[in-house]
């Protein structure tokens, strides 16, 4: 289980990331989870679905769910690599 590290940041932020995205696919944006569903979506970086506060902005740039899963998993790979990297173990 070398890539189950909670003592580490960078294992943290691939969790975080991976759970906003499967958060994303998973909730309903309409009903009691709404409010929950427009938290993860701020959390997402694709704010709450209306219009956007500055001039010329648009949410074509916002990160789809499967984008922050791949992230997330590729921040936990990429510690395991470089922590193998220092000890010499690649």
């Amino acid at each position: 289980m070398r890539y189950f590290r909670p003592n580490s940041l960078t294992w943290w932020a691939g969790l975080l990331a991976m759970l906003t995205g499967i958060a994303s696919l998973a909730l309903p944006s309409t009903g009691p989870l709404g409010e929950l569903s427009r938290l993860v979506a701020l959390l997402a970086g694709s704010g709450f679905g209306g219009e956007s506060p500055h001039w010329g902005d648009s949410c074509s740039a916002s990160p789809s769910p499967a984008g922050l899963m791949f992230l997330g998993l590729g921040l936990i790979g990429l510690r395991d690599r470089i922590e193998r990297g220092f000890r010499g173990d690649a």
